[in-house]
């Protein structure tokens, strides 16, 4: 997983993230059923292809690369892997 998206997202799901991403890998989209009792987005581990074009996208700066995720939100990356794995 080469970004991570965070905490600030809770709640906001500012969906400018979606719309810069050129692999269609942030999830849920407005258009999708599950869009409105998700709580946040999630960034498909597997298929981001590590553009970065989210990041500035973000306008609460909820994204950020593996290893740059802040320590106070490092549970934010398996939460990210999970929401792909069922």
């Amino acid at each position: 997983m080469a970004y991570v998206i965070c905490e600030p997202c809770v709640g906001t799901k500012d969906t400018a993230c979606v719309d810069v991403c050129p692999v269609d890998c942030i999830h849920p989209r407005k258009d999708e059923p599950s869009f409105a009792s998700a709580e946040m987005l999630y960034i498909h581990p597997d298929e981001c292809i590590d553009c970065g074009a989210c990041v500035p996208a973000c306008p609460v700066e909820a994204i950020f690369t593996l290893d740059e995720t802040p320590s106070k939100w490092d549970g934010y990356i398996a939460r990210n892997a999970e929401y792909y794995s069922g």
